[in-house]
């Protein structure tokens, strides 16, 4: 069965075609790519192939960007989805690995470390870099509105080589088939940029599916790139927006109250 994989561009051609490279030397060519482009300085630069599809399209945010993902796959009768960051580096086997997990997993994510030189401390030996994690799992901090990952910022460990339930998967790479889009359906296009990828999690808990982080299937990433960079301002502002958003949904009535009003005392 043919992978529908779902990126987002956002004025970041570098970033992104060095990801296509990557799939270009997959084992695996079972597999489709869709760009959602929605770059407002430069378009991307990209030859359309049998399998690479470039759409250009509004800014209106990530989820929009997978929720025209989707649109397309569902429309060529594709049912194996996987939403991935475009600032990312694959293995030549990640396809295939990917393919395979969809035998065991209707949902599921990927262990995704930082790509060399992209960690957000600097105190690694040099033999760790390439081996620290950025998400292995996920877990809510209801109490403060926080999404947190398991084994950010560690090195790699056989802790994180086991299979197990989480509560979050991250939109980085975010894997699920048809039956869960029909019990779900999209992506909630109110979140701009994060917070996405968490109300999607809970959703689809709540549809009686179960996540799954699976260490087999793993990936590097540069981290913020399309954000300018963690810690930018651009990238706390997003991320404020959308986390008083999910926390408007989500949290319990007294955390509510606290979100409500730092959220007007700071803006």
């Amino acid at each position: 069965m043919k992978l529908g994989l779902i990126t987002i561009n956002y004025n970041n051609q570098k970033d992104t075609s060095a990801f296509i490279d990557c799939l270009k030397k997959q084992t695996d060519s079972n597999f489709l790519l869709f760009v959602s482009d929605h770059s407002d300085k430069q378009p991307l630069q990209l030859s359309a192939t049998d399998q690479i599809v470039v759409k250009k399209f509004e800014n209106r945010g990530y989820s929009a960007g997978v929720n025209n993902g989707l649109r397309y796959f569902l429309a060529k009768g594709i049912k194996q989805f996987m939403v991935l960051n475009n600032d990312i580096r694959v293995t030549k086997d990640f396809v295939a690995r990917a393919r395979e997990s969809f035998k065991w997993f209707k949902v599921f994510g990927a262990k995704i470390f930082y790509e060399k030189g992209y960690e957000y401390h600097k105190k690694y030996k040099k033999t760790e870099l390439g081996r620290v994690l950025w998400y292995a799992g996920g877990w809510f901090d209801w109490k403060n509105v926080y999404v947190n990952h398991r084994g950010v910022d560690q090195v790699e460990s056989d802790e994180f080589n086991v299979v197990e339930e989480t509560e979050f998967i991250t939109g980085c790479c975010f894997a699920f088939d048809k039956d869960v889009f029909t019990q779900v359906g999209f992506w909630d296009e109110k979140y701009f940029l994060y917070y996405e990828d968490a109300d999607y999690s809970i959703r689809v808990k709540k549809a009686g599916f179960y996540l799954i982080y699976n260490p087999e299937v793993f990936l590097y990433h540069k981290n913020a790139q399309s954000t300018e960079g963690p810690g930018s301002v651009f990238h706390q502002r997003v991320q404020r927006d959308s986390r008083f958003n999910f926390a408007l949904k989500y949290a319990p009535f007294r955390t509510k109250l606290h979100i409500i009003k730092n959220y007007y005392l700071n803006k």
